[in-house]
Formats: C-alpha cells, sequence, structure tokens
C-alpha cells in the first residue's frame, strides 16, 4: 500500500475560466522532459469537457506558455461519464479485466421490459400506448435516481418509510407500494438476464477503483478535474483520488470566499454522523444555491472546505477577482440577503456584467445575434452564447446566416426535429391517422422523398394537383377514395405507383410487435427517399435509433397498436440529440447549459433567462412523495435549481458578460429569471443604468423597421367595360350589392378560396350534400335513408363526418318529407334545376331549389338552408336577393317552366326548431305576411327586387362605379377575401 497524503482538493475560482486556468497550472506541475503530460491521467466529467481541455491545451502551446516547448504530448483524459448526457465511463474506469461486474443492461431494453411489467402489474389500470411506455421511462429514471444516491431497494421497506407512508396522500401511498413492487420484480428479471442497471454497474465500477487505488496507488498521477456530481460512490473514489500521492481533486468555482455561517446555513446533507450513516436532506436546506451540491460533495469526500486549496494560476480571459466576490454576494441564501443592505461597493461589482431585455425571443436572437457579429469583428475574440432554450439557441443560428456566420449548436437538436427524424414520425403519423390528407401530403412533399434532380420537380407538380382535389373535409380512412381524386386530378398512374409503397402502411389494424411496426417504416421510406433517408448525421443517428429499437423489440416483444406508434416513436426521438458536424466559425459557439460548464470566452452571452426555462420549473415525481424522497437521502426537484445557479455562476465569470431575457413569449408575459432580478437587487437602482444593453436591442429593431410606410387604402377597383360584362349568378348578385370587392375578385378576378386539408364540414359542403338528397328524392331515387347513405358513400365520408351529420340530416330531411306531406296541394315542378335570363344584354344565372305550383296556377319559390336564413332586415338592404331573381327568372319560364307569376317565397331551414316534432326544420318568408310585422310587403317585392336589379346593373355593369371593399359595413359577408383587400391596414380610417 501506497504513502497516504493529506486530501489534494483545489478550487477554481469563477473569474479565472477553468478549461484556461486548469492547463496553465498542470503544464509546470505535472509536465516531463520529453514526455509532456503524457503520465498523467485526467478523469473529466463529459466528453465535451474533454475537447473543452483539448483545445485550453492548444491555446496554451500555440501562446507558447509556460512549460510549452512548442510541442507537447497530452494527458490521457478519461469521462466519469454522465447519464444525462447518455455518456458511458471511460475505459480506465470501466476496464475489459472487470468480469466479476455483471454488464448493464440496455437502456432499450429496459424501457421496453418495464413495459412489459406495468402492463403486467397494473392489469386493466395501465395506461395506454404513448402514455404506458412514459410511465415505464418515468420508473426507469426513478430507480437511476435511487441508484446514484446509492439507495437500495430495500431501502424502500425500512421503518423510517413505512412509518411515512400514513402521512401520505392516498395516491402517494398507492404508487410508492407499485412501485416498490415493480422495483422487486425488475430485480428478478435482471437477475434472470445476469444484468444489472447501468446505475448500479457505474457505482460497482466507481467502487471497484476506488478499492484499487487505495489497495495498490498507480505510479502516474491522477488529477480529477471539473468532476460536481455529488453521487456517493463517485464521492468516495474521488476522496480517494485526492489521496494519492500525485492525485488531486479540481473543483470549479467553490466558493472560499464564503462566510462560515453562510457556509453553514446551506445545510448538511451528506456529512457523516456518529453512527456511521450520513446526514439526509432537511426542509431548510438551501438547495437552489449554486455552491449546494459542492458542499453536498465535499461532506461526502469527508473533506472540510478548509481544507479546500485555491488554484495558484489563471486563465487567459480571466476576469477581475471583484468579480468572484460580487458572484458570491449575489447568490447569498435568503437569510444572509439582508447583508445586501450594508454591502460595501467592492461587493456589488459587476464591472463588464450587462442586462439585456428585449420584447420577444425574435427580438432576443436578432439582438444577441448582433453581439456575436460584433465581437467576431475584432481578432481572436471568442464569444459563447449560453441557453438552455433550444428554440431560441436555433433562432440566434439562422439570424446568424444573414452575415454569412455559420453557428454550430453544440447541444445538438431533438431526433424527432431533423430531417430524417420528422419523414420517419410523418411516415408513422400516416400509419396512425390511415393516410389522412394532413400527413400524407406533409410525407409526400418532405424535401428528402424523391430527391432526385430530374424526378423531384415532376413529383411536386403531381402533387399539388392531387392536394388540391384533397381539399375539404376528409374522406374515409385508407388510400380508396383518394384514387378517385387522383383520378379527377389526372395523375391516376402516379398516384397508383405511391399508393403500392404506401399500403404496407395503411394496411394495418390489429396490434403487432413492435420491431415488425417499426421494420415497415424504415422500408417504406426507403421506398420514397432511397439512401437519402440515412445519408446525413440526422440520417445515422437515426438508423442507430431504428437498429436499435429493432434489436432490443424482438428480444422483448410489446404489442403495439398502430395508432399508438407514432406517440411512442416521438417521444422517443425527443430524448435523442443529433449533433452538428464540426465545421461552424471557429470563434462562435452556442451551449445548452451542460455543454456550457468548463468553457469560457471573452464574451458570454446568457440568454433565455426567464422563470421556467433558466432555472427550468422543477419537475414533481409521479412515484415518490418529497418526504419519501428526503427520508430516503435523495435531493427532491429544486436540487436542479442549484446545479443550473452553479451554470449562471460559471458563466458569471468571463470577463464579460450579457444577461438577456425576453419580456414575452408565445404564451404571454414572462416573468425574468429569478437570478436577473437578484442581480438588479444587488446592483441597486443607482448601478442598474450604467449596466443595461440597449444599443443592440436598437440596432436590431432598427434593422427589421420598414421605415415610413404609406398604408394601403381602401380598395376601389375600376376595371374596364368588357371586363365588366360577366354572366351574374344570383349569389353574386347578393355580393356585387353587400360588398362590391367580392364580387369583383371572385367574378371578374376569377379567384375562388380554397378548402383546408381536413377541413370541418363547410356550409356549402353541408348544402350541395342536403340539395343532392333532396334532388335525388324529389326524383324517386329512393328512401331518404337510403339516398343519405348512398350520397355519403359517393362523397367518401369519412366514419366521423358520417356519425355526427347523418342523425341530424336525416331528422331535417324527415320533416321536409312530413311537410310536403301536408300539402298535397302544391305541386313540385322545378327540382335542382339551373336556369337564366337575359336582362339588359346581362346573363343572370342561378339554380331553382324546388319550384311548387299551387292550385291557382301561381309559383312559389323555395329556397333550402342548412343554416339560418337572411333576416327581413337584408332582404330589405337588398344584400339577399337571390328568392326574388330567381322568382323572375320562373316568371319568365327561364327554368323550363311554364311562364306564371309568382306569389309565395320561402326559405325551408333545416336547423334546430323547437317547433317542429323532429327538432329540425322550420319556414320563414322575406314578405310581411301575418302574423309577421315587419318585412316587404308581398306585392311589392318583386318590384323592389327588380329595381335594385337594374340598379346593380347601372352602377357597376354597365356603369361606371368603382367596386369599392366593404361599401356596407353593416352587410354580413365572407372573410374570404380580407386578406386580398388588405383589410387590416385601411379598416378604421378614411378612405
Amino acid at each position: 500500500m501506497g504513502e497516504r497524503v493529506a486530501p489534494q482538493v483545489y478550487s477554481i475560482a469563477a473569474h479565472r475560466g477553468f478549461a484556461d486556468a486548469l492547463v496553465a497550472g498542470l503544464v509546470p506541475r505535472y509536465s516531463e522532459t520529453g514526455l509532456g503530460l503524457a503520465r498523467l491521467t485526467l478523469l473529466l466529467p463529459s466528453r465535451r469537457a474533454a475537447r473543452t481541455i483539448s483545445e485550453a491545451f492548444i491555446r496554451l502551446m500555440g501562446r507558447g506558455g509556460e512549460g510549452s516547448t512548442g510541442g507537447m504530448l497530452m494527458p490521457r483524459m478519461v469521462v466519469v461519464g454522465d447519464l444525462d448526457l447518455d455518456e458511458a465511463l471511460g475505459t480506465l474506469l470501466d476496464p475489459l479485466g472487470a468480469s466479476d461486474i455483471p454488464p448493464a443492461i440496455d437502456p432499450t431494453r429496459r424501457l421496453l421490459e418495464l413495459t412489459g411489467l406495468l402492463q403486467e402489474e397494473l392489469a386493466e389500470q395501465a395506461p395506454k400506448g404513448p402514455a404506458l411506455f412514459r410511465l415505464a421511462r418515468e420508473f426507469g429514471q426513478t430507480m437511476d435516481r435511487l441508484l446514484v444516491e446509492n439507495v437500495a431497494p430495500q431501502d424502500l421497506l425500512s421503518d423510517d418509510i413505512l412509518n411515512l407512508r400514513e402521512e401520505l396522500a392516498t395516491h402517494m401511498q398507492n404508487g410508492l407500494r407499485t412501485f416498490a413492487r415493480v422495483q422487486a420484480r425488475w430485480l428478478a428479471r435482471l437477475a434472470e438476464l445476469g444484468a444489472v442497471d447501468a446505475a448500479t454497474r457505474r457505482n460497482l465500477l466507481f467502487a471497484h477503483a476506488a478499492r484499487r487505488w487505495r489497495e495498490d496507488p498507480p505510479p502516474h498521477p491522477i488529477v480529477a478535474a471539473g468532476v460536481t456530481s455529488a453521487a456517493p460512490k463517485l464521492a468516495r473514489l474521488l476522496r480517494v483520488v485526492s489521496e494519492l500521492p500525485e492525485g488531486a481533486v479540481i473543483l470549479p468555482d467553490l466558493d472560499l470566499s464564503m462566510s462560515d455561517e453562510v457556509w453553514r446555513e446551506l445545510g448538511n446533507a451528506g456529512a457523516p454522523r456518529e453512527d456511521g450513516g450520513a446526514e439526509l436532506f432537511a426542509k431548510g436546506d438551501a438547495v437552489t444555491h449554486p455552491q449546494y451540491h459542492l458542499k453536498l460533495l465535499l461532506n461526502r469526500m469527508g473533506v472540510a472546505r478548509a481544507e479546500v486549496q485555491q488554484w495558484h494560476r489563471k486563465g487567459e480571459a480571466a476576469a477581475p477577482p471583484e468579480r468572484t466576490h460580487a458572484i458570491s454576494s449575489l447568490f447569498l441564501p435568503p437569510e444572509a440577503s439582508k447583508s445586501w443592505v450594508d454591502l460595501p461597493p467592492e461587493r456589488r461589482r459587476l464591472s463588464g456584467v450587462r442586462l439585456m431585455e428585449s420584447a420577444t425571443p425574435e427580438e432576443e436572437a436578432q439582438a444577441v445575434a448582433l453581439l456575436v457579429r460584433q465581437v467576431l469583428a475584432e481578432p481572436a475574440k471568442r464569444v459563447a452564447v449560453v441557453t438552455p432554450d433550444r428554440g431560441l439557441a436555433r433562432r440566434v443560428v439562422e439570424h446568424l446566416r444573414r452575415w454569412n456566420i455559420t453557428a454550430d449548436d453544440s447541444a445538438g437538436r431533438p431526433l424527432s426535429q431533423t430531417p430524417a427524424g420528422r419523414l420517419f414520425l410523418l411516415l408513422a403519423e400516416t400509419m396512425a391517422e390511415k393516410a389522412a390528407p394532413v400527413p400524407l401530403m406533409a410525407l409526400l412533399g418532405h424535401p428528402l422523398v424523391e430527391r432526385g434532380e430530374e424526378s423531384r420537380g415532376e413529383w411536386l407538380r403531381n402533387l399539388r394537383r392531387l392536394e388540391l382535389k384533397l381539399r375539404g373535409p376528409r374522406g374515409e380512412p385508407g388510400l380508396g377514395w383518394i384514387a378517385a381524386r387522383a383520378a379527377k386530378a389526372k395523375v391516376g398512374d402516379w398516384w397508383s405507383d405511391v399508393a403500392l409503397r404506401l399500403a404496407p402502411l395503411v394496411d394495418r389494424s390489429k396490434p403487432e410487435p413492435l420491431d415488425a411496426l417499426v421494420d415497415t417504416l424504415a422500408s417504406a421510406g426507403e421506398d420514397l427517399c432511397g439512401d437519402a433517408l440515412w445519408a446525413r448525421e440526422d440520417g445515422q443517428a437515426l438508423s442507430a435509433f431504428v437498429e436499435d429499437l429493432r434489436l432490443h423489440a424482438s428480444q422483448a416483444p410489446v404489442g403495439i397498436e398502430p395508432d399508438d406508434l407514432y406517440g411512442i416513436l416521438r417521444d422517443a426521438m425527443e430524448a435523442i440529440a443529433v449533433r452538428p458536424p464540426y465545421g461552424g466559425h471557429p470563434r462562435v459557439s452556442i451551449y445548452g447549459l451542460l455543454e456550457s460548464r468548463m468553457s469560457r470566452a471573452e464574451l458570454v452571452i446568457c440568454c433565455g433567462l426567464v422563470e421556467g426555462t433558466w432555472p427550468a420549473a422543477p419537475a414533481p415525481n409521479a412515484l415518490l412523495a418529497p418526504a419519501v424522497l428526503r427520508a430516503l437521502g435523495v435531493p427532491g426537484g429544486d436540487f436542479r435549481i442549484g446545479l443550473s445557479a452553479h451554470d449562471l455562476a460559471g458563466a458569471l465569470g468571463a470577463p464579460e458578460v450579457v444577461l438577456s431575457h425576453a419580456a414575452r413569449d408565445i404564451s404571454g408575459p414572462a416573468i425574468p429569471s429569478r437570478f436577473v432580478l437578484r442581480v438588479k437587487a444587488l446592483l441597486g437602482e443607482q448601478l442598474l443604468e450604467r449596466h443595461r444593453e440597449i444599443e443592440a436591442v436598437a440596432i436590431g429593431r432598427a434593422l427589421d423597421d420598414p421605415g415610413t410606410v404609406t398604408p394601403a387604402g381602401q380598395p376601389k377597383p375600376r376595371p374596364s367595360a368588357e371586363q365588366r360584362l360577366v354572366e351574374i349568378s344570383v349569389t353574386a348578385l347578393d355580393r356585387l350589392r353587400s360588398d362590391p370587392y367580392q364580387f369583383y375578385a371572385s367574378a371578374i378576378l376569377g379567384l375562388s378560396e380554397l378548402d383546408k386539408l381536413d377541413a370541418e364540414p363547410t356550409p356549402a359542403w353541408q348544402g350541395t350534400l342536403a340539395h343532392g338528397i333532396l334532388e335525388d328524392w324529389h326524383n324517386g331515387d329512393g328512401t331518404l335513408d337510403e339516398i343519405a347513405e348512398r350520397r355519403l358513400e359517393q362523397m367518401s365520408a369519412h366514419p366521423l363526418v358520417r356519425a355526427l351529420w347523418r342523425p341530424r340530416l336525416s331528422r331535417a330531411l324527415e320533416w321536409v318529407a312530413a311537410r310536403i306531406a301536408a300539402e298535397p296541394e302544391r305541386v313540385p315542378t322545378v327540382i335542382e334545376t339551373k336556369g337564366d335570363m337575359l336582362v339588359r344584354g346581362v346573363r343572370i344565372k342561378g339554380k331553382a331549389d324546388r319550384i311548387d305550383v299551387l292550385p291557382d296556377g301561381s309559383l312559389t319559390v323555395v329556397d333550402y338552408k342548412t343554416g339560418k336564413p337572411p333576416s327581413g332586415k337584408q332582404v330589405e338592404a337588398g344584400y339577399a336577393l337571390q328568392l326574388g331573381t330567381l322568382a323572375l327568372m320562373a316568371q319568365q319560364g327561364g327554368f323550363g317552366n311554364a311562364p306564371a307569376p309568382a306569389g309565395g317565397f320561402e326559405y325551408w331551414s333545416l336547423g334546430r326548431s323547437d317547433k317542429s316534432e323532429t327538432g329540425f326544420g322550420y319556414i320563414e318568408t322575406p314578405l310581411r305576411i301575418p302574423p309577421k310585422r315587419s318585412g316587404i310587403e308581398p306585392d311589392e317585392f318583386l318590384p323592389e327586387v327588380e329595381r335594385m336589379l337594374h340598379e346593380a346593373l347601372d352602377k357597376w355593369i354597365l356603369g361606371d362605379e368603382p367596386f369599392t371593399a366593404r361599401e356596407n359595413p353593416d352587410a354580413p359577408v365572407y372573410a374570404s377575401y380580407d386578406q386580398l383587400m388588405r383589410l387590416q391596414e385601411w379598416l378604421g380610417r378614411e378612405a
């Protein structure tokens, strides 16, 4: 056994810059002539940290730092690993010779096995589909949380926990029992597989390394740098490293200037007790303090803060020493914060720190990009953007492209948001939705589909033709109804080929093994995209994800409903980060919080500093109550707030720092981060104004400010006389009088509004269906029920649409039939017939729903409405002349009928009615016929309609009147052309 030494534990203050200061001290301390640092082994927290340290060595060698000779062998770097980053241990800590330690079960295999266990354990109470997988994932995360803290499963059955149960709410008691049962069954299953959880294996490996190094210290130096995890087994390993003859533990940003009183206020969790145990977490612990997890680590290492030494070097991008004192004051715990009142100026000094407030996240991203560009104008100066908000990071990246600056977001993007991942999810969504129009069109239009330069253009042309025919209410599930639409779009042959490729996706309705469904998606993706699906970094990540899922799903079969696959895959792919290949600007870095640790730049911009983002809202554990976690010695959800505070404290040590937040987000007003509020409180009102960053926000607003813009006026187009001579439908005549611009846009310009894909049934759709059924019924083509079913089948209506509209429509049509049967003296002679008439050289056309002949030979014109008929005031104002215009045609025999005077005018509404026996259907007339007390007199109706018709012709069709937009503001009009007329620009102003 080697010689024991006192613990060698050091701290690098925040203002010194951890990576550069570490390297500056390691080189003279451990380098040897000819060997450089090759004998040194560095234990680092993550692969990102190893890269950061490597870059710091390169910078030091490049500028000829102390101990450098123009070249040097670098130390061996071994990562301790991070479960949050899905990182494994380095080979030094996980040697091939550790055969006595069982292998760790693969995370995917564990998820599938836990899903099966939960299905059996919860039986009928088990959630379905994606919710079951989410529950299994939460079970696994909770077990890992306990295992990392060295909490054994039997600890859940200890007297302390059993006594605590009775104080818990019923659902938490049930959750605790379920968790204990599932964990027991899981341990039995692991024993069958001859494996352990990854967290258990890490603990065993840490203990193995600690025991080996304690008994036989290695002949070469070992230094643990930047490791802040307070896991008990890792803490003991670090204690062993600190006692090695040439060992050391170097911590980032441990506050050695904090008073003992404040240090005690943080809490005492992890400290050894007389009975050999350790102090547990208490309610009063300052777990949100950035030093809390470091104190926990020291307690578990058995090292007093007085034993920690200050590191003897500083980094290249070091800030003034006063910064560390200000950071210490900034994060004082609650009681100690009272000292701010008497805090001397030197303890408040935050020179080089600026606060930036923007109106929106978009404005914030623009201002951050401007600050980055400003720094890059100075040679050799580096800038780092740190934010946990990945959406904000992507915005910054896109804004930097404005100046041809390529910046890589090292935190990456979720696989589900990459092109390859999105296509895979669209395949799953198309399967789940049975080829519904929205996911189907998104899938077929995806950039990776038919990517060849020659075929892509023709593919998109065919797709656009088909899309136009698919607009409107969704058809029946499957691909069958689309073939008829494709034929109408004249792309039938193209669609036949596409349907063959998609058929394996859609022809699935029963539960199937997960690996079989994933195989189907992968095959369909290759059929549509070829090798392009797997070619880039996101495709490679998708390929690894698919292969991993297929392998373990075949070993742990789980039956999946095809409808559930999309949600299951989306949740799994959200957890996979796809990082860009290197190649961005060498002096720009964009980090997430985990990636930013140990990094340093001359300017650090911390953005997205709002509550719920930085720090993130603590997520309560749904399985174990906070009191149970405390009793087990496991930190609660607030613990991560302290970690994010430590991340910010480290960033604040840079020479220049900008703290940025937006006043609003997509959901409304945003609350500035508690850390920002602390900075403002520390500075006070007088100093605060000196630390505001205003210029970048102002320049960003100016960049997008279009200057003085003359708003559009109220449109008043005046087409030529030739353009005005168009046929007028009776419905268009109403639009002409109510809103001339809408008539101009639709009848003269020929513009019509496109239905949405998968739209709700519109009044026009309902009207077409009702009129078609009534036409067939009047013609004797079957009963109303038979005709309704036949028409719905012809329209390929979706089952949900049929279920919603069929009962209502049937009851309304029953009322129509009963009403007609009750008046046998009225003979329907014109049914759904088109007609026209010529008025002063202008053709007026229309379609009569029904015209009845009365015993005296006069006509009654009936107009079916699926909703509410026009009001009497609308008719009097000339905004609803359809009935009267159709009557003028009928009097001239315009529908192939015998000319006769028209005396009756009725709206037959199929809407709800309390007076109808079926609950639907009623009749209204625009005429003033008792008991009605308002409306047009019967003998004045047709003369008035004819006068208004001629007036419209004189003004707009045969005259020179402009087609003024919204000429009659009170008239009921559609909003179809509001954007075309730029309504919002001039509405409310004088024309």
